[in-house]
C-alpha cells in the first residue's frame, strides 16, 4: 500500500497506527509490544510515509476508532479504505467482514459462502490474515468452525482477538459471556519476555533464573464473587479462610455468591459461617455497590482502564489498591499491572538487583522500562523471594491462591 502520511493514537487496546493517502485509509496497525515497537512497523509497512498530524477525514476515522474500542456504538462502515492493490477475492473478503456488526461473529465459511466461494474457508483465513485494515476490517469477528476463536495475527494474538471482542459485547458457545471465569491473559508471554529482556539485561538474567513464565489464572464466576473471596480471604491463612468461604458459598445456588442473595441472607447466617463483623460490613457494602451498578461486570470490565478499574473497587469498604491490583493480574490477566506497595515484589526487586529495599515510588521509576508487561516482571520478583527464602510464597499473599 502507498501511503504518504501516518500518525499513531492511544486506545483502550493500545497504541494504534494509521497510515492514509490520496485514496484514504491504507493501513491500520494493532498495538505492538510498544510504542516504539509499533511506530517501527508502521515504517516497515509504509516506508515512504513520514509522521504527520491526520488530516480532518482521517482523524474523523481515528475517533471512530477509539470509540468503537471504547466499547461505544461507532460506525466504521463509511472510512474510506485505499484497496487499489488490494487483489479482488480480498477485497470481497473485507467488504464481507465489514458488514459484521460489533457483538456479531460470523464463522470463515460463513464468509467464504456469502463471497460466492462456499467451500473456500482456508482462502478466507488467509484473506484475513493478510488484512491491511484491522478494527475496520473486523478480522477478530471471524471465528473458526464451532465458534473457536481461531487464530489472530496481531501482537498478543488470541488474546488480542478476545478483548476485542468483549468489548463489543460478542459471546462465544451460546450465552455465556467471552470473559465470564474463562482465565485466558490478556497477554502473549512469549513477547512480553522478549521485551522484559530487551529492556533490562538483569531481569533477562532473573528469568533465566526462575524458567518459565508459568503464572496461571483463577476463574471466577463474577467479579463481585471474585472480590468477596478476596475479602474472605484477607489476614487469614488459607486453610482457615477456604473453610469460611466454603461454608459461605454454600448459602448461594450452585455455590456461586450473588450480591442481590447476599444482601438478603440474615447477619446471623452469614456470622454463622465464620464471618468476623468487620468482613460482614465490607461484603454487605461490596454487595450493595453491586447491585447499584458500582461494581463492573466482566464484559464492562474489558472496557475499562486498569486506574479506572482500581479507583472504582477501591471505594469497596475492605479493598484498596492491592486488592484491584490482584484482580487485574491473577483474574483478568492484565499485562500491565506494576504492585509497587506489595512487599514481595519490593524484597523481590531487592534481592534482583542486589539493592536496599526500594521505596514504591523508586520501584515505579525503575519500573517504567517494563512497560508493557509489568505484571510479568512482578510475577518474577515474586518468584526470586521464593527461592531466596527457600518455602512457598504466593503472589498473592500467604492467604491467597496460587500463581
Amino acid at each position: 500500500m502507498k501511503a504518504s502520511g501516518f500518525a499513531l493514537f492511544d486506545t483502550a487496546i493500545g497504541r494504534c497506527g494509521v497510515a492514509w493517502g490520496e485514496r484514504g485509509v491504507a493501513g491500520v496497525q494493532l498495538p505492538e509490544a510498544g510504542e516504539r515497537e509499533t511506530r517501527a512497523r508502521m515504517l516497515q509497512r509504509f516506508p515512504a510515509a513520514g509522521e504527520a498530524a491526520p488530516p480532518p477525514e482521517v482523524q474523523r476515522a481515528i475517533d471512530r476508532i477509539v470509540a468503537l474500542l471504547r466499547g461505544e456504538a461507532s460506525d466504521l462502515s463509511t472510512i474510506g479504505l485505499d484497496m487499489d492493490q488490494v487483489p479482488a477475492f480480498h477485497r470481497r473478503v473485507y467488504e464481507a467482514a465489514r458488514a459484521i456488526p460489533p457483538g456479531m461473529t460470523l464463522s470463515y465459511g460463513d464468509i467464504a459462502a456469502r463471497v460466492g466461494a462456499p467451500g473456500a474457508a482456508r482462502a478466507v483465513g488467509q484473506a484475513l490474515g493478510r488484512n491491511p485494515f484491522p478494527i475496520v476490517v473486523p478480522c477478530h469477528r471471524v471465528l473458526a468452525a464451532g465458534g473457536k476463536i481461531g487464530g489472530f495475527s496481531a501482537q498478543g494474538g488470541i488474546a488480542t482477538k478476545r478483548r476485542m471482542l468483549a468489548i463489543e459485547g460478542a459471546q462465544l458457545n451460546g450465552p455465556t459471556p467471552l470473559f465470564d471465569g474463562e482465565g485466558a491473559l490478556g497477554f502473549d508471554p512469549i513477547l512480553a519476555i522478549a521485551h522484559l529482556r530487551a529492556s533490562d539485561p538483569t531481569l533477562a538474567r532473573v528469568i533465566d533464573e526462575v524458567g518459565a513464565f508459568r503464572m496461571r489464572l483463577r476463574p471466577a464466576p463474577s467479579i463481585f464473587a471474585a472480590l468477596a473471596r478476596a475479602i474472605v480471604y484477607q489476614q487469614l491463612n488459607g486453610k482457615a479462610a477456604a473453610a469460611i468461604f466454603a461454608r459461605l458459598s454454600a448459602l448461594f445456588p450452585r455455590g456461586r455468591p450473588t450480591a442481590g442473595r447476599l444482601l438478603r441472607i440474615p447477619e446471623e447466617r452469614l456470622r454463622g459461617v465464620g464471618l468476623s463483623r468487620s468482613k460482614l460490613l465490607s461484603l454487605r457494602d461490596l454487595a450493595q455497590k453491586a447491585e447499584d451498578g458500582g461494581i463492573p461486570t466482566f464484559d464492562e470490565i474489558q472496557r475499562t482502564a486498569d486506574e479506572a478499574i482500581i479507583e472504582r473497587l477501591s471505594a469497596v469498604r475492605g479493598i484498596g489498591r492491592w486488592t484491584a491490583e490482584m484482580l487485574l493480574m491473577f483474574r483478568l490477566g492484565r499485562p500491565d499491572v506494576l504492585p509497587v506497595d506489595d512487599y514481595g515484589v519490593r524484597k523481590g526487586f531487592a534481592i534482583a538487583y542486589d539493592r536496599e529495599l526500594p521505596s514504591p515510588k523508586e520501584l515505579a521509576a525503575y519500573g517504567e522500562r517494563w512497560k508493557p508487561y509489568r505484571t510479568v516482571a512482578s510475577w518474577y520478583l515474586w518468584r526470586m523471594v521464593e527461592r531466596a527464602t527457600a518455602r512457598k510464597v504466593t503472589p498473592l499473599g500467604p492467604a491467597e491462591e496460587e500463581p
